[in-house]
């Protein structure tokens, strides 16, 4: 069954065994406190390109505090309506029209694109508490426009020109980024991507859930990508942030889109930027839905630190690895509840 059903289906106050939170238990998922993420002024940041402005030291307080840290006046406003719009009204479909996009062949073997839940890849995996629509967009040539909801009629364009819109945000992040860094080129990330470079939207529905304080509706991790562009849910919050121990409830600011550092600029930065933990947590009352865009390097190429923010008193901190290869380490780190990053670590 997917969540949604089973959350349809339920006549208690119980959830499955499958889903409830065993090898996490020192985690409880209580009340956090609101973050105080930054939120950059885009236009600010880029008006002052020498990376010194009052905007760039925000960015750079927020990377090195939280992670992660929120955009606006990124000019995708319009389009950000039309892909939440289009997205929430996919979920709302019948059952039998969103497993037209079903993640399942033939109803048994799991492909990565499509829509359902997560794999089960042994018995003693806690499952999260969520349904998804995961498409690869990027390279546009490898597009399986077949899993693209048809209706509503919105979403394909929406989604099309949400990446768009959203690749030109992240490459001006990452110029801003190499410039905190001091790079000698401030195409440093962008150029890393490569030729054929990786982009997989997933939109996350979040169904209420009767015992949130036993269920993750994302269990914690990091991302396994150079960075991840999120539109929240304005209505409704539980994304979580890590730090120094305690799990912080990340704000909601309308119009505004989260940008999450992940593991391959970690690995970039030579650990000077980090990917944060972080974790969606549910609730009773209230469905939530959220939208990312992960953007990778090309998977057939490798990554290392730079050579640039390796010295005397800063060794290199993590090894070479192909991002194909850390790709799938990343993922069965995941389900069983581990940190692939700590793999590459020297």
């Amino acid at each position: 069954m997917t969540v949604q059903e089973l959350a349809g289906a339920l006549g208690t106050p119980d959830v499955p065994a499958q889903y409830i939170v065993r090898a996490h238990q020192d985690q409880q998922l209580a009340a956090a406190v609101v973050a105080p993420v930054p939120v950059i002024d885009l236009g600010r940041l880029l008006k002052h390109c020498d990376g010194t402005s009052d905007e760039a030291a925000k960015l750079r307080s927020a990377i090195e505090s939280w992670g992660l840290f929120m955009v606006s006046n990124h000019g995708v406003d319009a389009v950000m309506d039309d892909m939440m719009a289009a997205s929430r009204e996919f979920f709302r479909q019948p059952l039998e029209a969103k497993q037209r996009y079903t993640n399942l062949i033939s109803g048994e073997r799991f492909q990565f694109e499509g829509y359902g839940n997560d794999r089960v890849s042994s018995p003693d995996q806690i499952l999260d508490w969520t349904d998804r629509l995961y498409l690869k967009v990027e390279p546009e040539d490898e597009r399986h426009v077949a899993l693209w909801p048809a209706h509503p009629k919105t979403f394909r364009d929406a989604l099309h020109e949400f990446t768009k819109k959203c690749g030109g945000v992240k490459d001006d992040l990452l110029r801003a980024m190499a410039k905190l860094l001091q790079l000698d080129d401030d195409d440093y990330f962008v150029k890393h991507f490569g030729e054929r470079p990786l982009t997989n939207a997933r939109c996350s529905y979040y169904p209420e859930c009767p015992r949130p304080e036993l269920v993750f509706g994302l269990k914690p991790h990091s991302d396994g990508t150079v960075v991840t562009v999120l539109m929240v849910d304005d209505r409704v919050g539980g994304l979580q942030v890590l730090k120094d121990r305690v799990w912080w409830d990340v704000p909601i600011v309308p119009h505004t889109l989260l940008m999450i550092i992940g593991d391959q600029t970690e690995i970039m930065s030579n650990g000077v930027f980090r990917s944060p933990v972080h974790r969606v947590v549910t609730n009773t009352k209230k469905e939530r839905l959220s939208v990312a865009l992960d953007y990778s390097v090309d998977p057939e190429k490798e990554i290392e630190p730079s050579a640039q923010l390796i010295n005397e008193k800063r060794s290199a901190l993590y090894t070479k690895v192909k991002v194909k290869d850390y790709f799938a380490r990343n993922y069965n780190d995941f389900t069983q509840g581990k940190m692939a990053i700590d793999t590459v670590k020297v």
